[in-house]
């Protein structure tokens, strides 16, 4: 059995563990407020979106689609449980650490790849503000592919050692 990697031998292990961190409150703060009664969405949940909305002007975050609903209430029922997991697992090395990072990432990656081509086809949007909301958007999907590069090298290594052993 290959040996366990401490999180701190792993570059790319400390960025995972640092990107989970901060995508608790992004999730609980900002994204998943839509699905708030509006009695408990935080004032400072308030003031960030109605900042992101006028310095951006995301649709998403303005009138989103209905599939859009769907891939915020993605991020609570599997990010923010998966979120906390990965928080625990990295640093322990998990035996499911690889598989559950390969699937946060295809995930991760087609839904901003789907947010990304409808971003691009907004009618009344300079190519400014289209780029700038690609450069947001951007870095999330280059993070998912990463990652899913990264957790399918491991995967198929461990699927090799096994193999190798019988």
């Amino acid at each position: 059995m290959p040996e366990a990697r401490s999180i701190v031998s792993s570059k790319l292990d400390m960025l995972y563990f640092a990107f989970f961190l901060i995508h608790i409150p992004v999730m609980l703060f900002i994204d998943l407020v839509p699905f708030y009664p509006s009695a408990l969405v935080p004032a400072i949940s308030k003031k960030i979106r109605q900042s992101y909305i006028e310095s951006y002007r995301d649709r998403f975050f303005i009138a989103p689609p209905s599939w859009f609903r769907v891939y915020i209430g993605l991020e609570g029922v599997y990010h923010l449980p998966i979120t906390i997991w990965m928080l625990r697992a990295l640093p322990n090395d998990h035996p499911m650490l690889p598989l559950q990072l390969l699937i946060f990432a295809l995930e991760t990656s087609l839904t901003t790849l789907t947010c990304l081509v409808d971003m691009l086809s907004w009618e009344g949007y300079a190519s400014e503000e289209l780029t700038r909301l690609t450069m947001l958007y951007g870095p999330y999907l280059g993070f998912g592919i990463v990652m899913g590069i990264d957790s399918f090298c491991r995967l198929r290594k461990l699927l090799r050692s096994k193999l190798k052993q019988g």
